[in-house]
């Protein structure tokens, strides 16, 4: 799905910037970026809790809140993940797409590094840019009788986890209503294509393509043989049921929004009706991302003894615009600068 302007619609465009306002070098890079953007006749708008760090003239302050995002073409992200998650919430019931401008340590969720901040600018204004459509997931907390008592949505995964940490949580996992297993562990996690290299990576999840439509359960220092990670259709149920002995427990969704779990409740995970939209720009892949976020070593190991050593072979991608070479570095070599260099394209 290619980028589509509200100037079609004889509307004024309007991006939305969700800032880490913590640090001052990300503050400077989005007065800058917004600027640029004003000055190509887009409307820029900030939120409100954020505006007075930022101090930008021109631009449209509105309150923090579910409206914040309706009618913006783009929601950019100057921060790492965490910042990204925080506007996924903005973006999550309107048809803003949202793009990342990479400013923390790994950004998997990020679109853009900081050295390629003016390609992503002019993506913007000429609307050059693609929209991926990323699996979301519905959260459903239920009672003993099964009442729904609670719920919430996530980008990344869900967390069922014990709410005390000097105790073992006893949890029964089913699939689309039938039984599957049960055992003793620190949590489960339910996790989407685009949340496999977070919180599930780090518990031993499989990593899997964000163009992939499935759902992950992946339970957490299980106390079992059988505790491997599953994949299941994207349609399935995932169903994590607590028992009634008094171990308190609770969902985190993408570890900013919490619900508690009733005694003898259970969640049921679902795919969402409504995905998230990314505003790509770049032409890299997300094998390319993780040969870059990780280091990942691919001229083999013999080759790499003769160059800069394993985890220094990063792929080179070309944007949209032109034929400039995005390295995997981040550097940005123009396209007269880049002859005979060793490029990853998929054109």
């Amino acid at each position: 799905m290619t980028g589509a302007s509200n100037a079609d619609r004889g509307e004024p465009r309007r991006v939305l910037l969700t800032v880490h306002t913590g640090r001052r070098d990300i503050v400077e890079l989005a007065r800058t970026s917004a600027a640029r953007l004003i000055a190509g006749g887009i409307v820029v708008r900030l939120l409100e809790d954020e505006a007075p760090e930022l101090a930008i003239a021109d631009a449209e302050v509105v309150p923090t809140d579910a409206d914040a995002a309706r009618g913006a073409e783009i929601v950019m992200v100057f921060g790492g993940d965490g910042t990204f998650l925080r506007a996924a919430e903005l973006a999550w019931y309107t048809d803003a797409a949202l793009m990342g401008v990479n400013l923390g340590r790994v950004g998997f969720l990020a679109e853009t590094e900081p050295e390629a901040v003016e390609e992503t600018l002019t993506a913007i204004e000429r609307c050059e840019y693609s929209v991926e459509e990323r699996l979301a997931l519905q959260v459903d907390v239920l009672d003993a009788d099964g009442t729904v008592t609670g719920g919430t949505w996530a980008l990344n995964e869900v967390s069922v986890e014990k709410a005390e940490r000097s105790r073992v949580l006893d949890v029964v996992l089913a699939i689309d209503g039938r039984p599957l297993t049960s055992f003793g562990c620190d949590g489960v996690l339910c996790a989407t294509p685009t949340g496999s290299t977070a919180y599930a990576f780090s518990a031993g999840g499989p990593v899997v393509w964000p163009d992939v439509e499935a759902l992950l359960l992946v339970p957490s220092n299980a106390h079992a043989l059988f505790a491997r990670p599953l994949v299941t259709s994207p349609n399935s149920v995932l169903t994590v049921a607590v028992p009634a002995d008094g171990n308190r427990a609770r969902v985190s969704a993408d570890g900013r929004r919490l619900v508690e779990i009733p005694d003898g409740g259970r969640v049921d995970v679902r795919r969402a009706d409504r995905p998230v939209r990314v505003a790509r720009v770049h032409a890299s892949t997300f094998g390319d991302r993780l040969v870059a976020k990780f280091g990942l070593p691919v001229r083999g190991f013999r080759d790499s003894r003769h160059h800069a050593g394993p985890g220094h072979e990063l792929f080179t991608s070309r944007t949209v615009l032109g034929r400039d070479i995005v390295t995997g570095d981040g550097q940005v070599l123009r396209a007269g600068e880049a002859r005979g260099a060793s490029t990853h394209d998929d054109a």
